[in-house]
């Protein structure tokens, strides 16, 4: 069973930057889609980046290119989210998920991951 732990999450002034990371259990190992995702309070889980763990495609969602940049380390069993240019809308809370792929590409809805991680908070505050 897979397994996800977010971490890395804190405060960070506007325009500062962020590197959260997901410890995926198997990740070298089991071909999946890996996904990163916020949630702030009353709004809905939005997709920010996915990768596939056997071929390192990455895909974003179009609000978030080129402010966030999905990232693999195989030996580690780690995916990354590099987050630059943090605004205060951006505080939230920033889970990982992870999932066997169902389709040719890894997508960004929610509702296709079944392993959740705990989440970590950012908070973008002067």
């Amino acid at each position: 069973e897979v397994q996800v732990v977010e971490s890395g999450g804190g405060l960070v002034q506007p325009g500062g930057s962020l590197r959260l990371s997901c410890a995926v259990s198997s990740l070298n190992s089991t071909n999946l889609c890996v996904g990163w995702f916020r949630q702030a309070p009353g709004q809905a889980r939005l997709g920010l980046a996915t990768i596939r763990s056997t071929t390192g495609q990455e895909d974003y969602a179009a609000s978030g290119k080129g402010r966030f940049t999905i990232s693999q380390d195989s030996d580690k069993n780690t995916v990354y989210l590099q987050a630059n240019n943090l605004e205060p809308a951006g505080s939230a809370m920033y889970y990982c998920a992870a999932n066997a792929p169902t389709w040719g590409y890894c997508p960004l809805a929610d509702y296709e991951y079944g392993t959740w991680g705990q989440g970590t908070q950012v908070t973008v505050s002067s």
